[in-house]
């Protein structure tokens, strides 16, 4: 079994790479795979360029579509690794961070430094992440709190109808803001239905940071998330501090939210989707589950971006228009067969 898996993560590594190349070279100017890596050589280890190589192609892959994609990529992966914990805490395969309300949470933050230029004077350009950070978590800790207080059980299903309540009502502030500041209402229209449309490297390397430090901070966890996969009590008889281990889980995850909300605006339901699909394919155990459905995440988000701006060209779809297509009839087959059992 082990050594199927990893076959299966080479395939998926794979993957990844072809949906990168298609991501960079498709376009209204289309560049082939050759082209890309001669330019990525030139680029990174100083490689001459071939005379036949336009310089605006040169400009078009470094410039504009190499972040963009790496960018989408990197949100994709940050989104599913979060939605991974969240199913592992709830036990609930409808469980993510776009149904507990932390997407919805760090939009109003991020919404919210935007409009009033706000910025803490040693963060810097870490001032959107962390905004969004904060109110992604405040907005989960308040839906888990809200929730206990109507199900003392702290039912699964209960967590996930009270996340999509606070969703709503935190999506109606999103929206008053947007009223209430004219000259950013068009900004933050497009903003919430996400887009990677001007993502530079500086966007690339918060989010590789952001990316790297919390997945391998998540890899501690796997063993534990495996155990509380059998329920609370069990996990606490095999010597998990529960309290501790979920708090852990949903701070790291709000992190990864957060940091992705504020770069690339509300996108919904990939988080739902590669956790889902890995476990079918891996099985249940973390240790798979959670690196390969960053990589699965992070691999279709860069599919979704690219049709989002071909499929209309020149006009760009909103790429969480593109993941809601898809995750909504997904999210509703995967409830009714839950339900169904």
């Amino acid at each position: 079994m082990k050594r199927r898996n990893r076959i299966r993560v080479g395939i998926v590594l794979i993957a990844c790479v072809l949906a990168l190349a298609a991501g960079i070279g498709i376009g209204s100017v289309m560049i082939s795979p050759g082209d890309i890596f001669r330019i990525l050589g030139n680029k990174l280890f100083d490689l001459p360029l071939p005379e036949t190589l336009e310089a605006s192609k040169v400009s078009i892959v470094w410039s504009i579509r190499l972040p963009r994609c790496l960018s989408a990529f990197l949100a994709g992966a940050a989104l599913s690794a979060s939605g991974t914990v969240m199913q592992s805490v709830l036990r609930n395969s409808l469980a993510s961070s776009y149904t507990l309300g932390v997407s919805s949470g760090a939009s109003l933050g991020a919404a919210l430094v935007i409009v009033t230029g706000f910025a803490l004077p040693l963060a810097g350009v870490l001032t959107l992440p962390l905004s969004g950070f904060l109110f992604g978590l405040g907005t989960v800790l308040a839906v888990i709190a809200f929730a206990a207080r109507m199900d003392r059980g702290l039912e699964n299903q209960t967590i996930i109808l009270t996340g999509m309540v606070f969703s709503l009502f935190v999506n109606a502030c999103l929206t008053l803001v947007s009223v209430l500041h004219q000259n950013y209402m068009q900004q933050l229209i497009r903003w919430q239905m996400g887009s990677f449309s001007g993502n530079g490297w500086e966007e690339v390397l918060i989010l590789a940071a952001v990316l790297a430090s919390g997945v391998l901070y998540l890899c501690c966890f796997t063993r534990q998330m495996d155990m509380m996969t059998f329920g609370e009590e069990a996990a606490r008889t095999m010597g998990v501090n529960t309290k501790r281990t979920k708090m852990c889980l949903i701070v790291a995850a709000s992190l990864l939210t957060g940091t992705a909300v504020c770069f690339t605006g509300t996108v919904g339901f990939i988080d739902l989707i590669a956790p889902h699909v890995t476990r079918r394919v891996f099985g249940p155990s973390h240790r798979y589950v959670l690196p390969v459905s960053a990589l699965f995440g992070g691999a279709f988000m860069v599919l979704a971006d690219t049709a989002a701006r071909t499929v209309l060209a020149p006009a760009e779809l909103p790429v969480g228009a593109v993941t809601a297509l898809i995750g909504a009839p997904f999210f509703a087959w995967v409830y009714f067969k839950g339900r169904k059992r």
